[in-house]
């Protein structure tokens, strides 16, 4: 009866401590995102802007203020898709992954995993009173040849934020968290050595920012390893380690924002990337919902 009656306090509070995100749903997502008609890289327009309009779609079942920030490429108009929770005018944290993929691949893990990581924490966040601003953003245009380049849509959104003095707490890059290995010798590194501090296994997810964090990233960290939600390791090096910068974090740091990237470390473990073979059956959809949860939990912690 005390645990009927706890829950039914967490259910009226809508304070959601117990995360469970929906392995059902992340394997719809997936599928929707994967397995389509022709691969959504920046040369396949209308393919690119189909994944861009179900975004949307499902981010508008959680959220009435949802939009497209559209920008000129070559002749053509991209897209980022933009989700907002909280008081309008309050300070923000941005959540981002990218939906575009290199080259002609499916691109399951990098990044449809980041981007249902995006609609799954808008289903969880839904009716939540929290007391800053989220937005999820689901970035175009991060994978060649205009990584680096100020036509990344992670670009564009924060020059937007620069631009308009938004005051911003931090942002995460949810980059590749679906890829996981209890193999030996699964892991590798940059750096040899390093697996000594962190072990042969890719069986945990990695939160990744410079040795200049920032106090958003330290306290987001703290709260992500506090929830327990799946084995964690945190990655603080100089961003020419290669890896450190691979994501759309990169462009916040140079607008001097706190900014983080969290991943399962992409090449340094999956095999598949920027391949064919990156494909939603390879992918460990249990531990993915697991490190979605720990996300939810943590943003919890900022905004109550």
């Amino acid at each position: 009866m005390l645990r009927i009656l706890f829950i039914s306090f967490i259910v009226l509070s809508g304070y959601n401590s117990f995360a469970n995100a929906d392995t059902i749903a992340i394997k719809k997502h997936l599928k929707n995102i994967t397995k389509t008609a022709s691969y959504r890289n920046y040369e396949n327009l209308k393919q690119l802007n189909a994944i861009a309009n179900y975004i949307k779609s499902d981010f508008s079942k959680y959220s009435s203020n949802v939009s497209f920030q559209e920008y000129k490429v070559d002749g053509k108009i991209y897209k980022n898709v933009i989700c907002s929770f909280g008081p309008e005018k309050g300070q923000r944290i941005i959540i981002g992954a990218h939906y575009d993929v290199c080259g002609d691949q499916e691109g399951a893990d990098d990044n449809a995993s980041g981007v249902v990581g995006l609609l799954e924490l808008a289903q969880q966040l839904k009716g939540q009173k929290l007391n800053k601003r989220i937005d999820l953003i689901a970035y175009t245009l991060e994978e060649p040849p205009y990584f680096r380049t100020e036509h990344m849509g992670s670009y564009i959104h924060a020059k937007h934020l620069k631009d308009n003095k938004i005051d911003v707490l931090g942002m995460i890059s949810i980059e590749m968290i679906g890829y996981f290995s209890d193999k030996a010798n699964s892991q590798e590194y940059p750096l040899a050595a390093m697996a000594k501090v962190y072990g042969n296994k890719g069986d945990y997810i990695t939160l990744v920012s410079t040795q200049e964090k920032g106090k958003f990233v330290k306290e987001f960290s703290d709260h992500f390893k506090q929830s327990k939600s799946i084995k964690t390791e945190e990655f603080n090096a100089p961003a020419s380690l290669p890896g450190i910068d691979f994501s759309d974090h990169l462009n916040y740091w140079n607008f001097g924002y706190s900014a983080m990237m969290i991943t399962d470390t992409s090449f340094y473990r999956n095999k598949n990337y920027h391949k064919k073979t990156d494909k939603m059956e390879t992918l460990d959809i249990a531990r993915m919902a697991k490190v979605i949860d720990g996300i939810y939990l943590a943003l919890l912690k900022l905004t109550k």
